[in-house]
């Protein structure tokens, strides 16, 4: 059955995808990835093959054209004896207008980076909440994309829907699948990367309720997320809004 009150969720996603592949030559960006692979190889297996975890994770790196000696790197990092371990922690808290955002981070100082964050909320309008404040509002749903090249639409969503997800979203030539996140794995691999190319796969929480807002808001909430996506210890951002095709394409130029 496919999921209803996504209409705008695709064009955000890739603007964010454009802006993504922008940022890439940044070696922040490189960072926050290479500590992803390592994260997951030392929480499992540091063999891909054996590691959904750490395979999705190459996969994220690979689509954002991190080359394979840093992604190889970071899974050996993951097996040294002076490795400090990661906490994975999910903020959460309201935005100007009291827009809904998830903020998830890896850190090895929880103190440093809860202050960073809460800074930042506090900077941009924003009031970082306790556990639960937010997270109500959102499901963690498992999410890929990729270029169309020369497949059909109809090609794209009758495989995705075959293989257990839940919607199929287009945008400028780029595919937008959603699954339960339980069938991340399994949806994603159904797509040859050789033939779906520039392939993304992540869980990521996606708004219940999307709230539409102008462009006097989307700029100031784009503003703070920019801001968080800042931070070395953050891994992603989310916020429960929608807005025109328009506006957004006004605030990504």
């Amino acid at each position: 059955m496919l999921l209803k009150g996504m209409a705008g969720h695709s064009k955000w996603a890739n603007i964010q995808h454009r802006k993504g592949r922008q940022d890439a030559v940044r070696s922040k960006l490189f960072s926050k990835l290479s500590k992803e692979i390592t994260v997951a190889a030392k929480m499992g297996d540091p063999d891909p093959d054996k590691n959904p975890r750490l395979r999705l994770a190459v996969r994220e790196a690979r689509s954002n054209s991190v080359p394979k000696d840093v992604i190889d790197r970071a899974i050996k990092k993951s097996q040294s004896a002076d490795y400090a371990n990661m906490d994975e922690i999910k903020y959460e808290g309201y935005g100007p207008g009291g827009i809904a955002v998830i903020t998830e981070a890896l850190t090895d100082n929880k103190n440093r980076t809860a202050s960073n964050v809460r800074s930042i909320f506090t900077k941009f309008g924003g009031n970082l909440g306790e556990s639960g404040s937010v997270g109500f509002l959102f499901d963690q749903v498992g999410f890929i994309s990729f270029e169309m090249k020369n497949n059909s639409e109809e090609t794209v969503f009758e495989k995705a829907l075959e293989c257990g997800a839940e919607d199929v979203e287009f945008d400028q030539n780029r595919a937008f699948i959603f699954c339960d996140g339980v069938n991340l794995h399994q949806v994603s691999s159904a797509f040859d990367e050789n033939v779906f190319q520039d392939l993304s796969a992540k869980l990521i929480w996606k708004p219940k309720e999307p709230i539409t807002i102008e462009i006097d808001q989307l700029e100031k909430i784009v503003k703070l997320i920019d801001a968080l996506e800042d931070l070395e210890d953050v891994r992603s951002v989310t916020a429960n809004f929608q807005a025109s095709d328009e506006n957004l394409e006004k605030i990504s130029e």
